[in-house]
């Protein structure tokens, strides 16, 4: 399949994917579960009911933090009193006098929701122990400049147990790699405009290093949460937001926008729910049960669509009108698998396949479950922004095809017989696991095993599938996608809304 970045290379500046927001949590581990501090408050001898006599003091302590780094760097706190405001743009007005020198840039304090305990007594066991709750309780932003990961903030709440939330963006860590390799570019808010060399800029974007960030990390809990040592724990770091960003840099504005309405107007229409579960390597099973959709926006800066999977999603836009990007986002680590050591409750060990580990240290395989996620996108919308390859496909699977002194007719795409097939081997779950006769049996109701065969033969002789060698398996080859893509998509975005529009007139 001919990609987008190869049948507009001599347009495109260069492509680059790497991390954009990232977003990190921080937990005390023997704190942040209620059993965990109702045993910390029993070992240093602290009676349940007085747990917010036990928490006030550490309150008061970062709140005279707050103020001793507000003092040192010269900046006041300011409160923000309603949610309508939006810290981001509090930041750039105070980036747009400050400068983008490393330092703190702002603190911004806000009462917010935090989750936290109460005690409580059961009377049928007569125990005491603290509950889980959430309640509201004031949080500072910490926001500076970094001279490795850029913008930051620090989220820190006053009260027990001090969870901790982090943010930094990809691209500004990308940055400061190019700048210590001597690469020039052109970074405006989020995106490279421009990079002398995108191959090496990939490598270094390839190349994250976890350690670095382990130890930014451990140091914004020192200077921004320093309680945390009275616990005599260290905070453990897992990954609560990531987004990966693949970035297609045209050279001019109008290159991209020559083709990206199409882009979207075909994507609004084509893409399934099926396809939404494929992009993201999964299966869409019947019992799912989490938000699923497309979403379309027009803002500002451009129009967007984004594709929901529970917290899930793939979004495509346009940047400053001149870089097309894809990017899926994860809210839910977990989602993803991988290859990796399992450790059992025995203590023995296997490799195998098994859902993504939440600490920082996933951040590197994710990268590869989320660039591929990208990747797959990437290629549904290339096989259907090629109108021309796709009419000639469609006109060619329309003909009859003789095989063995036997002829086998060619697909009608306006006749429900087919069009059912056509539909049914287009799902999403086929795509990464193939499908069987009996799959289509299930799926086309009132065919016997023998007809199958014979549909499967047909669409074999037309070049839509392909058999795996020893095995029952079928699965759509590089044409059949995109000769059924165009297919939808001439049905969707043409044929019903023409006939509707005369029916109206």
């Amino acid at each position: 399949m001919q990609l987008l970045t190869d049948r507009y290379h001599d347009r495109i500046a260069g492509t680059l994917s790497c991390y954009d927001r990232v977003v990190i949590t921080g937990t005390l581990p023997r704190l942040c579960f209620a059993e965990g501090m109702t045993g910390y408050l029993y070992e240093k001898g602290i009676r349940i009911f007085d747990y917010a006599g036990f928490a006030q003091p550490f309150r008061e302590r970062l709140r005279q933090n707050a103020e001793e780094l507000a003092k040192t760097n010269g900046i006041e706190i300011q409160f923000i009193s309603k949610s309508s405001l939006r810290k981001e743009t509090i930041v750039q007005n105070i980036l747009s006098q400050r400068g983008d020198a490393s330092g703190l840039v702002c603190i911004l304090s806000a009462m917010e929701l935090c989750e936290t305990y109460r005690p409580w007594h059961n009377k049928k066991t007569g125990q005491t122990y603290l509950k889980a709750n959430s309640s509201k309780c004031l949080h500072y932003y910490f926001y500076f400049i970094d001279e490795v990961f850029g913008l930051c903030y620090v989220r820190v709440p006053t009260w027990c147990p001090f969870r901790l939330q982090i943010y930094f963006n990809g691209h500004n860590y990308l940055a400061h790699q190019l700048k210590n390799a001597r690469i020039s570019f052109r970074l405006v808010d989020n995106a490279f405009l421009d990079i002398d060399d995108f191959s090496k800029a990939q490598q270094l974007a390839d190349n994250f290093d976890v350690e670095i960030l382990h130890q930014f990390l451990d140091r914004c809990a020192d200077s921004y949460c320093p309680i945390y040592r009275e616990f005599e724990q260290t905070y453990h770091w897992s990954i609560m937001q990531a987004e990966y960003a693949t970035d297609i840099v045209f050279k001019k504005q109008k290159d991209l926008q020559a083709i990206y309405e199409q882009l979207i107007a075909t994507a609004i229409h084509t893409v399934k729910p099926e396809n939404i579960a494929t992009f993201l390597g999964r299966r869409l099973h019947g019992k799912y049960q989490d938000e699923m959709g497309n979403q379309y926006n027009v803002r500002i800066q451009g129009s967007r669509i984004k594709h929901i999977m529970g917290k899930q999603a793939i979004k495509m836009y346009d940047k400053f009108s001149q870089i097309l990007r894809i990017e899926t986002t994860t809210n839910q680590v977990t989602f993803f698998k991988h290859y990796r050591t399992v450790e059992h409750r025995n203590g023995s060990q296997s490799k195998k396949v098994a859902a993504m580990k939440k600490n920082i240290y996933s951040l590197n395989p994710l990268k590869g479950c989320l660039n591929a996620a990208n990747r797959r996108y990437l290629e549904f919308i290339s096989a259907i922004e090629d109108r021309k390859a796709g009419k000639q496909r469609l006109l060619k699977i329309t003909r009859p095809v003789k095989e063995n002194q036997r002829s086998y007719k060619g697909f009608n795409f306006f006749d429900e017989d087919d069009q059912r097939l056509l539909c049914s081997i287009l799902k999403g779950a086929f795509n990464i696991s193939g499908f069987q006769n009996k799959h289509l049996k299930q799926l086309l109701n009132g065919k016997s095993s023998s007809q199958i065969s014979r549909i499967l033969k047909r669409l074999k002789t037309h070049g839509l599938i392909r058999k795996i060698r020893n095995t029952y398996k079928y699965y759509l080859t590089r044409l059949g996608k995109k000769v059924l893509l165009t297919a939808l998509k001439i049905k969707e975005l043409v044929i019903i809304p023409e006939l509707d529009y005369k029916t109206l007139a």
